[in-house]
C-alpha cells in the first residue's frame, strides 16, 4: 500500500495545521504522485477553509499510523 501524507491548515489560523493520510492500494509510488495531485484538489475544493501546504508519497507503515 501507498500512503498519500498531506498538511492542511485553517486560512484562519495558520498555525492550526493537521497531517492528513489518504491510502492506495496497488499502486506505485509514481502513480500515488500522479493521482496524488488529483485527490488533493478534490480535497482543497470540499474543504475550502483550509489551505494545502505539502504533500508527499510513501509505502504506507501501519507501525507509523499507529504511533
Amino acid at each position: 500500500m501507498v500512503e498519500l501524507v498531506f498538511v492542511t491548515c485553517l486560512l484562519l489560523d495558520r498555525g492550526h495545521c493537521e497531517e492528513r493520510h489518504f491510502l492506495f492500494q496497488d499502486v506505485s509510488l509514481m502513480a500515488c504522485m500522479l493521482h496524488g495531485q488529483a485527490e488533493l484538489a478534490k480535497w482543497t475544493n470540499s474543504h475550502p477553509g483550509w489551505r494545502l501546504h505539502s504533500w508527499k508519497c510513501r509505502i504506507h507503515d501501519p507501525r507509523q499510523a499507529d504511533a
